[in-house]
This record gives structure tokens, C-alpha cells and sequence, in this order.
């Protein structure tokens, strides 16, 4: 969602946040405001671009669990930047794709596409109510995997706090305009990767919806990424997990790849 027009800055995709990170000292909070630090996440570099394998998995309130393996790319186009997603297994959702292009303009909405093979159709995932659906039944929405402008947000650096051996700063995040999905977030960013390791959703009422954790962060090639998170969702009762079991950056990716076509085709290669 891109409603609010101050700047024309990078967007921070959430995803984004949270994958990767670059290597710095930490240092007092003291030095730095929320939109700052939240400034700081979102311009770390990440490579030109990024190509993950990754396994997805829905636990129900019984304990239930579905795995599903993702196969990800990204591209970065200035401010700018394109993703595709395919579902490799299990059958049920082989073939499914998911493309979107993040724009920095906070004028302009991204474009979010969600091909489904069974019916044979591409939906455009466009409007509030539907960028604000649960993707493919895990607990992240369509506007949780796409971007946001960081002046879209006020942030307020509420202060440090020390999370097993890691220092971080916890900045709190409400949107200046009425319609997005939160009433606010609360992220524990790790100063030394300035990359989240926690991050709180409340809903429009303030009450706590979600509570997304990373447990698993380590370092590739120059940058930190994250191999392991966890979405839990409570008033769903619900959790998402997702590990990646490999990352590379800045490899060959033909512009081309990041189109409707190769979302229906099923593969970019």
C-alpha cells in the first residue's frame, strides 16, 4: 500500500527486513532516532539480487502440519525491485506462483499477481481486502510480503533491550494514514546486523495479533541472512515456519524472468 506521498524513499519490503542484513558496530540508542534506525535496515546493501530454496510450514491449532517448498527469486531496479515465488511440492500447490513488483513511488501501488494452475488462472491481487488476505493459508498477508515506504510509518525508538546475547533497539511503527492493516508494530532490531529478530502486528482494535520470531541468523558471503523464522499468529491460533536451506546472491537473472508469462510457465529458467 502506498498512500502516504512525504518522500519518495526505498520501499522496505517486510520480507526484506527480515532476510538480510549487514555487518556494523553497535552503538548507543541514544545516537539515533526510530526512522533512523529503521533507515538504516532498510538501505544495508543485500546484493543486486537473491535466489533462496525455502520450506514453508503450517501448523493448525491441533498441531497439524503442511510443508510446502518455495523456489524465490528478486531483482533490485534502482528503488525499485521485482520478486517471483513458485511452489515446487507438494502436488496440491505444484506449479502456483507468485510475482510482485515493489515500487518506491509512494503514489504508486505495487502489482502483486498469484497464479493458480488448477484453474488455470492469473489473480491480480489488487484493493485493501484482498492485499490484507492470509497468502496461500500461511499467516503472512499479500501486504506483509510486498513494501512499504518508510515515511508511510511514523517510528519511535522506545529504547534497548538485550534478547538472549543480542543487543537491540525496539522501534515502534504506526501508519500515518487510517486504512493499513495495523494499528502499529514493535520491532527488535539487532544492532550488530541490523536486521529484526522480533517483530509484534496489533490490529486496527490494539490488540496483539501476531508475533513473528527469527531464530536462525547467519552470515553469506557479506551478508547476514536469516535461515530461520517463525510467524505465530493468536488469534488464528496458527504458526507459520520458514527455513531456507539456500541462499545466493547476485547471480544471473535475465530482466525478462520477472513477468506474467514465466509466472504461468511455472519457472524462469
Amino acid at each position: 500500500m502506498k498512500t502516504h506521498k512525504i518522500m519518495k524513499t526505498k520501499s522496505y519490503p517486510m520480507l526484506a527486513i527480515i532476510l538480510t542484513g549487514l555487518i556494523t558496530t553497535g552503538a548507543s540508542y541514544s545516537q539515533f532516532s526510530g526512522r533512523e534506525i529503521i533507515k538504516l535496515v532498510k538501505d544495508q546493501p543485500d546484493g543486486d539480487n537473491r535466489k533462496s530454496v525455502m520450506t514453508m510450514t503450517l501448523v493448525n491449532k491441533r498441531g497439524s502440519k503442511r510443508e510446502r517448498t518455495m523456489l524465490s527469486y528478486s531483482q533490485d531496479y534502482g528503488k525499485d525491485s521485482k520478486s517471483i515465488m513458485f511452489f515446487k511440492a507438494p502436488a496440491d500447490v505444484q506449479g502456483t506462483g507468485f510475482l510482485t513488483w515493489n515500487y518506491d513511488n509512494p503514489d504508486k501501488d505495487d502489482d502483486r499477481w498469484l497464479y493458480l494452475p488448477a484453474m488455470k488462472k492469473t489473480r491480480r491481487i489488487s484493493g485493501s481486502s484482498a492485499r490484507k488476505e492470509y497468502f496461500m493459508g500461511s499467516d503472512f498477508t499479500y501486504d506483509d510480503m510486498g513494501g512499504r515506504n518508510i515515511d508511510e510509518d511514523e517510528h519511535t525508538l522506545m529504547g534497548e533491550e538485550q534478547l538472549g546475547d543480542r543487543k537491540c533497539w525496539i522501534v515502534n511503527s504506526k501508519p500515518i494514514e487510517d486504512d493499513a492493516n495495523y494499528s502499529e508494530t514493535v520491532s527488535w532490531i539487532w544492532k550488530d546486523a541490523l536486521t529484526a529478530v522480533k517483530v509484534e502486528f496489533y490490529d486496527r482494535m490494539g490488540d496483539l495479533q501476531k508475533t513473528l520470531t527469527i531464530n536462525d541468523i547467519r552470515r553469506t558471503d557479506s551478508y547476514w541472512t536469516v535461515y530461520g523464522m517463525e510467524m505465530q499468529n493468536h488469534q488464528r491460533n496458527h504458526q507459520t515456519l520458514i527455513t531456507i536451506s539456500q541462499m545466493e546472491y547476485n547471480i544471473s537473472i535475465p530482466e525478462n524472468h520477472f513477468t506474467v508469462a514465466s509466472l504461468e510457465r511455472g519457472n524462469i529458467e
